[in-house]
């Protein structure tokens, strides 16, 4: 049995149906005799704080709320129940019908945990670190303009991996590996594998594929000089940084996972295998 004393709940204010759902669940909770903080967030870089006395973390909105939250909970270790206010998403597997019977579920220590990897990205500038973040799904470097090639010099535990002349790289987890990392032609990895994916964007040389390695490796890449546009560094689709050529970006594990309740319905490969249409006719 799981005791519930606090429940924070981050809402994405822009969804329509937010504010039903909210009232469903401060009710449910009301109802309970459970103590709850309501915060309601209109851009995915809104700052916001989650009290340490949390027992658990409602994100209502979709996957773009749950990276938010993530990047601000999870060195504190708090459970995150992520809510689809659509149907379900490949990190909210959970949809809107079905918030109460998980909350149960985990009162009731029948739940369904994961434990997702997630990166510590930083950006060192002459020696100097002038950057860092987290993130749950990926870190992108990247041109800032339209179709404009990048030269980054790839590093993997100090051995040189390559140059890459592209739109960019993409450092992806394994929950990201469902993101912007598969629309550039990666693979799709198990959620709880312990590993990075290293995809390039539309790369110059067509020798140059997607790459899986150990997330005990190091990963660092450098912004060459003599760029032909600016570079940008992109952490989860939602925090951008903006590159000098000579920056040094680094890549790690980092020492705390993102803890996510999952669907008692369906599991990963249900997910990937209903988002993607896997069970019916290929569409073009």
């Amino acid at each position: 049995m799981v005791t519930l004393g606090h429940v924070t709940i981050v809402a994405n204010g822009v969804k329509k149906e937010s504010l039903s759902v909210l009232k469903e669940i401060t009710d449910y909770l009301d109802g309970k005799g459970i103590r709850h903080l309501e915060i309601l967030t209109y851009e995915s870089t809104e700052d916001f704080t989650v009290p340490y006395d949390t027992d658990l973390v409602i994100s209502l909105g979709g996957d773009g709320t749950v990276l938010s939250v993530a990047r601000k909970v999870h060195e504190m270790g708090h459970v995150i129940l992520p809510v689809n206010l659509g149907t379900f998403g490949y990190i909210t597997e959970i949809s809107k019908d079905e918030w109460k019977e998980e909350i149960e579920n985990y009162i009731n220590g029948k739940a369904v945990i994961s434990r997702r990897l997630m990166l510590r990205v930083a950006v060192k500038r002459k020696g100097r670190q002038v950057f860092s973040s987290y993130a749950l799904n990926e870190a992108t470097i990247s041109s800032s303009g339209i179709s404009k090639v990048v030269k980054l010099e790839l590093y993997l535990d100090k051995t040189k991996a390559g140059i890459f002349k592209a739109d960019g790289l993409i450092v992806a987890t394994p929950t990201g590996s469902t993101g912007y990392s598969l629309a550039a032609g990666g693979p799709i990895l198990s959620s709880e594998i312990s590993a990075f994916i290293i995809t390039p964007i539309c790369a110059f040389t067509l020798s140059n594929r997607p790459l899986v390695t150990d997330s005990s490796s190091h990963v660092s890449i450098k912004v060459m000089p003599g760029q032909r546009t600016d570079v940008v560094l992109t952490v989860d689709g939602q925090i951008s940084f903006v590159l000098e050529e000579e920056d040094e970006i680094e890549i790690e594990k980092s020492r705390s996972r993102t803890i996510l309740l999952s669907s008692n319905r369906r599991n990963y490969m249900e997910v990937i295998r209903d988002k993607l249409n896997w069970l019916g006719e290929m569409h073009a």
